[in-house]
């Protein structure tokens, strides 16, 4: 069974810095691209970061500079630092696979993923 829990998330203030985990069992994590996912109170959920299988990764250009996405494949785990905290990174975080193995990610404008965790919030006071 497919499974993603996200941890880390919690109340920061403005300027700070949280990281965000998401262990993932249940199927070949190093063949997967993994990303991350936001949804603000309000708004439509939104593509944070993406780390492919083969290194590649891909930021949102609201987060490049103050995110930094990572992947441990011994202990498949994904990771989310989050620096520079603002206000508008108040959102639920959720940790999601590609459904293809092996091949490009999708990309963040699109939500078609495989696997969604259940999500993480994470509320920045400023």
């Amino acid at each position: 069974q497919v499974q993603l829990v996200e941890s880390g998330g919690g109340s920061v203030q403005s300027g700070g810095s949280v990281r965000l985990s998401c262990a993932a069992s249940g199927f070949a994590f190093n063949t997967y691209c993994m990303g991350w996912f936001r949804q603000a109170p309000g708004k439509e959920r939104e593509g944070v970061a993406e780390f492919n299988y083969n290194g590649n990764t891909n930021y949102a250009d609201s987060v490049k500079g103050r995110f930094t996405i990572s992947r441990d494949n011994v202990k498949n785990t994904l990771y989310l630092q989050k620096n520079s905290l603002k206000p508008e990174d108040t959102a639920i975080y959720y940790c999601t696979a590609d459904r293809r193995r092996l091949l490009d990610c999708t990309g963040l404008s699109s939500l078609n993923r495989r696997k969604w965790g259940k999500g993480n919030q994470v509320t920045i006071s400023s």
